[in-house]
């Protein structure tokens, strides 16, 4: 029988409490008297303005093996209680904290805190309160520390005595709260909803949190602040439906409102305030064997169709006419198909492998992840050059030593052609191939790497079908010298594929990276021309200025960057990046201002971007009334954009600001925009 909450809390602090009584002489011996958490009471300012408000920092350091706990605690241990000594005309509003982690002792959920961290309370002055006038400000903390193994219950009185004057902020110490401000998760921005369902020990609770579907969520995990309604000790799971989260879990009871915190990765959550609606069930945990089987069917056939796209095409037409070359060694076919599909697949497993592991990881990345990096576009510029060039004619692709007698010819070789033709073929996508590899990335691991085979199998088919059928291989064409026109033919394709890398590279690497990329590639067809006329000189070394061109191409990789974002690109055509001082300028030359404050997990601003903002109505309003417009991304939590969102009333994202000239201060308009409410002010002169 299941106990209700309050008693099962009761109970846990009881075997705390237990626990210390029993331990008292081991950890009064082994353990330090403490305290075990240093505590130093910091305010961002010693002279708080009247009327205004100061933070302070509650600078939290617990030692080696010892933690502290949450708002929250879990299942077991105690919240901090805060004992407040306020002068007249200050009052202290509640602490805000860290995102938590959890810890699980003797299979009880706890949320603590093992290294530093600070909790912050905002004091707000009277604006009645004269400059000058001295604040004493003391606070008692009565809070729980443990180990894995023992509990202490600490004290600690701080105090700390304020000046009234002008809010003055030293660099360095608001360089300190902007970081303490930064840990602290800020509300999501839009509205979140719970159902229940069950009865009893099967009750369960279902939470849709809004966030975006392009943004990594890591081992997410709801920290409840709202008491009595999570079995904190049950697991939950946490799935994606479009453009939310959907929290699954075990309840114990419920409320009107349940607040908490969503975690996405170490260190990074984000407020939430949720009320009852309606959510959906998440999918069944188990293996949708049927959409699995038309997942691997997508991807074999995507396999097949990719051999006709132009980076594949060169290399499985010449591996194929080498079979026709070699005549009809039965036994030596089937040994060259094999080794080319298990280089295939080898190297579609590898990518399929590590783009899973990065998923797992937090990294919002899909098929052909690698190429969102210019240094592997780089690689791959260098390598489909050479292919186009051998194909060209310029020179023999031969390998010295050890290395040529492993892959000339036979399994060796009909292994790095499949490899290769795998690595290369990743730029290229083709009908089907979207579906089915999406649905890997929501499937388990073990049926997510059948799928990748599956894709490997389809591109490796064609050749692997030529070695395993005779009759296939009877009508291919006889060898003769049309097979130089061919192979010449073939590298155009090839070419066109280095083209297309090269414009690639100019995207992700800015016009130097680019010029550094065909640099290399002319750097690298040098040597091969080199190499290729040794080769027709019958040269023991003809491999060796194509080899010491090719590292003097991979020299280029570590000067390959990523050229910088441009978020002007990313904002309304003629907005500017939100400052204090444009603001301010702005506000001067007596122009209206629309400033907006958004980020990139935040599903509410892009609606409103989307469907209000970036329309053609509200873009020739805010034009037509020379409207300038600012746009603050809060998205990496800016504290200086944090700091100015706070003085507007607001503890997040969206915030929408309105300047009208002559106007001292901003009209708020609401969260949900409409394009009414934008098109009107401009059009009436910005008032």
């Amino acid at each position: 029988m299941r106990l209700v909450p309050s008693v099962t809390l009761v109970l846990h602090a009881l075997m705390l409490a237990a626990a210390m009584l029993l331990t008292r002489p081991a950890w009064a011996q082994g353990t330090s008297p403490g305290p075990h958490i240093a505590i130093d009471l910091v305010a961002e300012t010693d002279r708080p303005a009247p009327g205004g408000t100061v933070t302070l920092a509650f600078d939290s350091r617990p030692d080696a093996g010892w933690h502290g706990y949450w708002l929250n605690p879990g299942a077991a241990g105690v919240a901090t209680r805060y004992d407040w000594t306020l002068p007249a005309g200050v009052t202290a509003g509640a602490p805000r904290y860290p995102v938590p982690h959890r810890l699980i002792v003797a299979d009880i959920m706890n949320y603590v805190y093992e290294g530093p961290f600070a909790p912050l309370v905002t004091l707000t002055l009277d604006a009645g309160l004269a400059p000058g006038t001295r604040l004493p400000v003391s606070v008692r903390l009565d809070y729980l520390v443990c180990t894995n193994e023992i509990c202490v219950p600490e004290r600690a009185e701080r105090s700390i005595t304020l000046t009234v004057g002008d809010g003055a902020v030293d660099p360095g110490r608001r360089a300190r709260f902007d970081a303490w401000r930064q840990a602290i998760p800020p509300p999501i921005g839009s509205a979140a909803s719970f159902a229940l369902s069950g009865n009893g020990d099967a009750r369960t609770i279902r939470l849709a949190i809004p966030f975006p579907a392009d943004r990594p969520i890591g081992d997410a995990y709801f920290f409840p602040l709202t008491g009595d309604v999570i079995d904190y000790d049950a697991p939950q799971r946490v799935v994606r439906d479009g453009d939310r989260l959907l929290v699954e879990t075990r309840a114990t009871g419920t409320a009107a409102r349940i607040e908490g915190v969503i975690a996405t990765d170490a260190g990074r959550g984000f407020a939430i305030a949720a009320t009852p609606g309606d959510v959906p069930a998440l999918p069944s945990g188990g293996v949708d064997w049927g959409a699995a089987l038309i997942a691997l069917l997508g991807a074999l056939a995507g396999g097949v169709l990719l051999n006709v796209m132009p980076c594949v095409f060169p290399i499985l037409s010449l591996k194929a006419l080498s079979l026709a070359k070699a005549g009809g060694e039965e036994r030596q076919a089937r040994r060259e198909a094999l080794a080319y599909t298990a280089g295939v697949v080898l190297v579609c497993l590898a990518l399929g492998g590590l783009l899973l592991a990065l998923r797992a990881g937090g990294a919002s990345v899909g098929w052909a992840f690698q190429l969102q990096n210019p240094q592997v576009i780089l690689i791959l510029l260098l390598l489909v050059t050479a292919i186009a060039l051998n194909l060209a004619g310029l020179f023999e692709m031969t390998l010295p030593g050890p290395l040529a007698r492993l892959t000339d010819g036979g399994s060796g070789g009909a292994f790095m052609t499949g490899a290769l033709a795998a690595f290369v073929a990743t730029p290229c996508s083709g009908p089907f191939m979207a579906a089915a590899l999406g649905a890997a990335l929501v499937l388990p691991v073990p049926v997510a790497l059948a799928i990748f085979a599956g894709l490997g199998l389809g591109l490796a088919l064609p050749f692997l079908l030529l070695g395993f059928v005779p009759a296939l291989r009877r009508r291919l064409p006889k060898p003769g010298t049309w097979m130089v026109r061919l192979r010449h033919l073939l590298s155009v394709p090839m070419f066109l594929t280095a083209l297309a890398l090269a414009w690639v590279l100019g995207q992700q690497a800015g016009v130097g990276g680019m010029t550094l990329g065909l640099g290399a590639a002319l750097l690298f067809g040098l040597g091969l021309w080199w190499s290729g006329g040794l080769q027709r000189g019958m040269s023991a070394r003809a491999w060796l200025p194509g080899t010491l061109a090719l590292v003097l191409g991979l020299a280029a990789i570590p000067l390959i960057r990523p050229a910088p974002a441009n978020a002007a690109a990313e904002m309304l055509a003629g907005a500017e990046p939100f400052s204090e001082a444009r603001l301010a300028a702005l506000r001067a030359e007596g122009r209206p201002v629309f400033a907006y404050f958004t980020a990139d997990w935040c599903v509410t601003c892009k609606v409103n971007e989307r469907t209000v903002i970036d329309t053609d109505a509200v873009r020739n309003a805010l034009s037509g009334g020379k409207v300038a417009v600012l746009v603050g991304d809060w998205t990496d939590g800016d504290p200086a954009l944090g700091r100015f969102i706070e003085a507007n009333g607001r503890a997040g994202v969206p915030l929408y600001l309105w300047y009208a000239p002559g106007k001292p201060e901003p009209d708020v308009l609401p969260q949900i925009l409409t394009q009414s409410m934008l098109t009107g002010r401009a059009g009436a002169g910005g008032s």
